[in-house]
Formats: structure tokens, C-alpha cells, sequence
């Protein structure tokens, strides 16, 4: 028998102000082995948001799959007020179907899609949308540049900038932190040839950005994900989902794939070392303010320019006369060609 009223009966809900949010899907089975350190580098990636952000974003974590232990330990966020939502699920969903948890109920401007291995540094927000509101047509930046990266993608913004200076190779703004991220993967090192140039375009006024991004952290315009598929992901990890459901929505808005000049965030892999901690206790506390990012110029369905740069113009790129004459046209020299054509990543 129910007696009384409920007290939140007819009363409104009341919702915290924020144009961006940051999902993160994490899978941390155990502590032990490959994953041994793999909580503590995810804790240092929301510490690191929550130190750096400069508006009051809200994060969703999708822990998936992951040990009761572990899972108690995110939790210690929730009851902390640092994340805005908690998704845990017992079976093996894969990484995309657990962004996929909250993402298609997201209602914020901008959504960031980051890995829970990823160090974000001061300034990463504003940077972000700087490139935004330069580039009406960015549908996804990243905040970290990458090398090789000209072709990954990116045929929309070669089709229109083809015959403009402002799209063109240039200086590698922060070697150092290209060589950062391969370490983090396992290499090495990485060859200056491979941290010399890089595509570049500049807007207008001025502010540059890289051509193509990588998508372990990416930040979206909101209707890039009107064009998701309607199912669920096949696969846990890999296979064709990340570009079915990060990548190529974003074309099918006409969207371009950048990246800032700048490195504003590190991948840290599943190793937590001595220089990720000291960078992390170097970072300054920024100042939260309300930024309205429903400002930034919006996207729509570009069927037609999907196509004629995906399904045609992309294939020009195959063809190693025609790939030669264009890196030429945008800067190369002949040493640069002989690399860029004999080491290219399409």
C-alpha cells in the first residue's frame, strides 16, 4: 500500500549548464599483468579533464566489462560529483557499443570521444574550439596532431582546397610530442622524417590546423551523430567499427577530420610513468566558465559531396603520378616526396 505523495511528483528537473560533454569507455578486467597500472592511467585522464577544462563539461564513463573492484573505484567519482554519469555493463559489449550508451542520447554542442588512457594538458578545450570556430566545415578535432596523417580521410578537404595556398605542408609545430605518442604505442623512436612536415590549412585569420586526426581522442559537432547506424557494433574492438561509427559520419556531413597545430593532450598506453605524473602535477587548475558553443557553425547532410570526394576524388590518391604532382603543389621537396611516396598511410 503506497501512503503519502512522492515529493518529486510534477516537479521540474533541473539540469547543470554544459554545451560539451567527455565520454570515456574503459575495460579493465583486472589489476595484474597488462593492466596492472592500466586504473591509475585511467584516473590521471579524468583528473587531468577535470583540471583542465575551461568550460563546466560533463563526463560519462561506460566501464565495460571491468572487475567488481575496479568498478567500485570509478564509482568514487560519482560519489565525489567529478563524473555526471556511470555506466557499468557485466558482459563484454565492446568499446564502440558502450560509447554508443550514452552518445545517442547526448543532447550537449560538442562531445568528446577520448580513449582512458589519454593525458589532456592546459588549454586543450579552448584549442579545440578555436580550430572549430575557424573552420566552419571541422565536424571532429582532436587535440593532438599526428604524423602521416594528409590522407586519412580528409579527400573532402584536398577536393576544396586542391588549388589554395591555405591548405599546404608546414613545420611540424611540436616534434617532441609526435615523438611522445610513438613511444606510447611501442616504438622506439621515431625518424625525423617522420616529424619534419605535416598537411597543414589555415583559415582566414590565420589559425592553422593539422589535416586528419587519429580517434583515440576527438572532439564532435553534435550532428555529426545523426548519421550513426542504427545497429549495434558487431565487434568488441577493431574490425570496421570505429569507422563506421567515428569516422565517417563525420564525412557524410561534409564534416573535415583536424587537428590543432599545437599538442594539447598525451596518449599515455597502459603504462604509468614518472614523466606522465610530474606532467600531470605541472598542469594548472583552470577556471571554469559557461562557454554557449551552440555559436559554432552547424553541420548537415552532404550525400552528394560524400560522394563525389569519398567514391571518386579519393581515388586519384592511388594513382602515385597524380599523389606526387599534389604533394608537390602543396610544398614537398624532393627528399620530403621520395618519403612521403615511398611511407604514405592512406
Amino acid at each position: 500500500m503506497r501512503k503519502g505523495a512522492n515529493v518529486v511528483r510534477d516537479r521540474l528537473i533541473e539540469v547543470d549548464k554544459a554545451s560539451h560533454r567527455v565520454i570515456i569507455p574503459v575495460f579493465i578486467p583486472n589489476e595484474a599483468g597488462y593492466y596492472k597500472d592500466a586504473y591509475n592511467v585511467f584516473e590521471l585522464c579524468v583528473s587531468s579533464i577535470l583540471k583542465t577544462s575551461n568550460s563546466p563539461l560533463k563526463i560519462s564513463v561506460i566501464s565495460n566489462g571491468s572487475s567488481d573492484a575496479v568498478n567500485t573505484k570509478i564509482a568514487t567519482f560519482c560519489t565525489l560529483n567529478a563524473i555526471d554519469e556511470l555506466i557499468i555493463t557485466t558482459s563484454k559489449i565492446g568499446k564502440i557499443n558502450s560509447i554508443l550508451k550514452c552518445l545517442r542520447h547526448s543532447k550537449e554542442r560538442l562531445i568528446t570521444i577520448t580513449d582512458a588512457d589519454v593525458l589532456f594538458l592546459n588549454n586543450w578545450e579552448q584549442a579545440v574550439v578555436d580550430v572549430f570556430n575557424a573552420f566552419p566545415k571541422a565536424g571532429m578535432v582532436s587535440p593532438v596532431p599526428m604524423y602521416r596523417t594528409q590522407l586519412r580521410l580528409t579527400s573532402n578537404i584536398w577536393l576544396r582546397y586542391f588549388f589554395s595556398n591555405k591548405l599546404k605542408f608546414r613545420a611540424v609545430k611540436n616534434p617532441e610530442a609526435l615523438e611522445r605518442f610513438a613511444k606510447s604505442v611501442g616504438w622506439p623512436n621515431l625518424s625525423h622524417k617522420m616529424k619534419d612536415v605535416a598537411l597543414t590549412l589555415k583559415s582566414k585569420k590565420n589559425t592553422i590546423a593539422y589535416v586528419g586526426n587519429s580517434h583515440f581522442v576527438g572532439t564532435y559537432k553534435n550532428e555529426v551523430f545523426k548519421q550513426l547506424p542504427k545497429e549495434d557494433s558487431l565487434y568488441q574492438l577493431g574490425g570496421n567499427s570505429e569507422f563506421l561509427y567515428l569516422d565517417e559520419p563525420v564525412l557524410k556531413v561534409g564534416g573535415y577530420r583536424l587537428a590543432t597545430y599545437d599538442n594539447y593532450a598525451y596518449h599515455l598506453g597502459n603504462k604509468l610513468e614518472n614523466w606522465a605524473k610530474k606532467t600531470f602535477t605541472d598542469l594548472v587548475d583552470s577556471k571554469k566558465e559557461y562557454s554557449d558553443y551552440s555559436q559554432i557553425p552547424k553541420l548537415s547532410s552532404n550525400t552528394i559531396g560524400y560522394f563525389i570526394s569519398e567514391k571518386i576524388f579519393k581515388k586519384l590518391f592511388y594513382i602515385k603520378t597524380f599523389k606526387r604532382l599534389a604533394y608537390r603543389k602543396k610544398g614537398l621537396n624532393k627528399a620530403q616526396l621520395r618519403n612521403f611516396i615511398n611511407n604514405d598511410f592512406i
